[in-house]
């Protein structure tokens, strides 16, 4: 399967990576490949120069966004959530429609000041959430894109698990899928079974992406007790 991987940081790379070892054709998309390619130093989250990534994978190809998503079959939003709408708005409907879209982003708001913040991970006062309780990031771009099957998923955890939860206690814990399409949604199951997900509950309709997204201050403040990044949830029943 052709997948467009859209966004070049920890999240992207993690999917990207697994992807191809899958034997999917892989392009990751970025807004600008030149100064993609270029940068020296980490980004805001400090994840190494993307340069240096993609040497150690060369079957993986890069592109600008639209580019990435208009050969594609299947799309992942891996790109931060508070520039989502912009990037999906950037590549157009008509590269989108049809299509697949697994949004794994969370809506953090960087730019609204919290009386009493949290800490995060990031060194920072944590975001907020935005939009939150009455909508989700997942919502607004199934929305804004109605011909784009939105499906939400593995947005609870680290990158580094997303696509190999293996590696936390071999598997055992759980992730979480929302969207209206069922058909999207099996596509979807059917590619983290692939991952090796074995505890996947279906939500249902892409409201329950609400629950999901607001777990993000959880797991923040979950990061700053244990020091780490390295966990997740197990729904036990």
């Amino acid at each position: 399967m052709k997948i467009a991987v859209l966004g070049t940081g920890a999240v992207g790379r993690a999917h990207a990576a697994r992807l191809t070892g899958l034997g999917h054709e892989v392009t990751m998309g970025t807004r600008n490949v030149v100064a993609t390619m270029a940068r020296t130093g980490p980004d805001a989250m400090g994840t190494a120069p993307f340069a240096t990534w993609i040497e150690a994978h060369p079957s993986i190809s890069l592109a600008g966004f639209t580019a990435a998503a208009a050969r594609a079959d299947l799309l992942i939003n891996a790109t931060a959530g508070h520039t989502t709408l912009g990037t999906l708005t950037a590549i157009g409907s008509g590269n989108l429609s049809g299509k697949v879209l697994l949004d794994t982003a969370t809506p953090n708001d960087f730019t609204t000041p919290v009386a009493v913040p949290m800490p995060s991970p990031w060194g920072t006062p944590s975001p907020i959430l935005s939009p939150a309780v009455t909508d989700s990031l997942a919502e607004q771009i199934q929305r804004s894109f109605p011909e784009t099957r939105v499906v939400k998923a593995v947005n609870t955890l680290a990158a580094h698990l997303m696509a190999d939860p293996a590696a936390l206690e071999d598997g055992d814990h759980t992730v979480f899928v929302s969207g209206d399409d069922t058909a999207a949604k099996q596509q979807v199951h059917e590619l983290l079974t692939a991952y090796g997900w074995r505890d996947v509950i279906d939500l249902g309709g892409l409201t329950t992406a609400r629950a999901t997204e607001m777990i993000q201050p959880l797991y923040l403040a979950l990061t700053g007790v244990l020091g780490h990044e390295h966990f997740n949830l197990k729904v036990v029943r």
